[in-house]
């Protein structure tokens, strides 16, 4: 039964393997395409929105463990939770895929409009109250599904969009995260929430196959937003909220940041003719800029390059979560 579960993740996999190709070839023919700001040049020629190719292998992967729960399995258990959930990050996603349309240089959804949008994808949640509605020992009632759910779904839609930018850096960020959310959900025997996260991190491989240095195709908002969502829903569903925010330290600061910068100041790096980056501001507007700057003090050769910068942070991230195993050790214990 165990091997049987595995079916619902390479679906997901080999859904992004196989796809991916497809699309980056058709967004060339139609001119979907963006500028790699790392690269010298300024040429438009990476194919646009390819995590719409993620989403599709993971609500896949998820409709065929679906379909194994209830022909093979017999059970219905968690269904209702689950189709909430595919409806969360679809909503999600399609906000992200008309931001990405709109484009980001051109301004995208105005952030209110996005917030507003975003309140949408926490519906499906909240109208099967969704999660423990306790926070602190209080008993919150409708107040966690009617404010505490969209502050969840939204903030974690959209601050997982501000740390982007870099060949990797999102679908790898993703990884990390829902393997850390995977690992802590099997510990609290919800293995059906932990199916689901490596149904997303399946499909992420993929894409990141394609998406690595150098990239050949980009996530866009559909997917930022989409993995966003998926994050806020599992920490929901599986009332893992605490630790959930821990892991999303790195995000939390990269949204300090933007906000000095009145979200008007930009990740990317300033690029030398060797390819090598160079922080383009004064002060640091994102932790991609503090990465640079202390890679440049590290590295014996003072040159610090994309790639550089994405390990550097997938190391942090990686650094919090354990932290966070560490910290959270007595709580997933009980």
């Amino acid at each position: 039964m165990e091997i049987l579960l595995l079916v619902p993740m390479l679906v997901s996999f080999l859904i992004s393997l196989f796809f991916i190709p497809l699309w980056i070839k058709k967004a060339k023919q139609i001119g979907l395409l963006w500028e790699d700001m790392h690269k010298k040049g300024g040429l438009k020629n990476v194919a646009g929105s390819g995590g719409i190719i993620v989403v599709m292998g993971f609500i896949l992967g998820v409709l065929v463990y679906i379909a194994m729960k209830t022909f093979y399995f017999e059970s219905d258990v968690s269904t209702v939770e689950i189709f909430s959930l595919i409806a969360t990050v679809l909503i999600a996603g399609f906000i992200g895929f008309t931001d990405d349309i709109l484009g980001w240089v051109r301004g995208g959804l105005p952030a209110r409009f996005r917030i507003v949008l975003l309140f949408f994808s926490a519906i499906p949640l909240m109208v099967i109250n969704a999660g423990e509605a306790k926070m602190l020992g209080i008993e919150l009632g409708l107040l966690f599904p009617l404010i505490f759910i969209p502050i969840g779904i939204i903030g974690a839609a959209s601050t997982f969009n501000l740390l982007a930018g870099y060949n990797g850096l999102e679908a790898s960020q993703g990884i990390f995260i829902l393997l850390g959310l995977a690992t802590v959900t099997f510990i609290a025997n919800q293995t059906w929430l932990t199916l689901i996260c490596l149904c997303m991190i399946a499909s992420l491989l993929g894409f990141l196959i394609f998406n690595k240095f150098p990239a050949k195709v980009f996530p866009g908002d559909i997917m930022t937003y989409s993995v966003g969502a998926l994050i806020a829903v599992v920490a929901i569903l599986g009332n893992i909220e605490k630790i959930a925010i821990f892991f999303f330290i790195p995000y939390i600061l990269e949204a300090i940041f933007k906000l000095r910068g009145n979200l008007k100041k930009q990740s990317f790096a300033k690029v030398n003719e060797d390819r090598s980056l160079e922080i383009p501001y004064n002060k640091f507007y994102g932790l991609e800029h503090i990465s640079v700057y202390l890679l440049k003090k590290i590295k014996k050769t003072k040159k610090v390059y994309e790639t550089d910068v994405v390990y550097f942070i997938n190391l942090f991230q990686v650094v919090i979560i354990i932290l966070g195993f560490l910290l959270f050790r007595s709580y997933l214990i009980n």
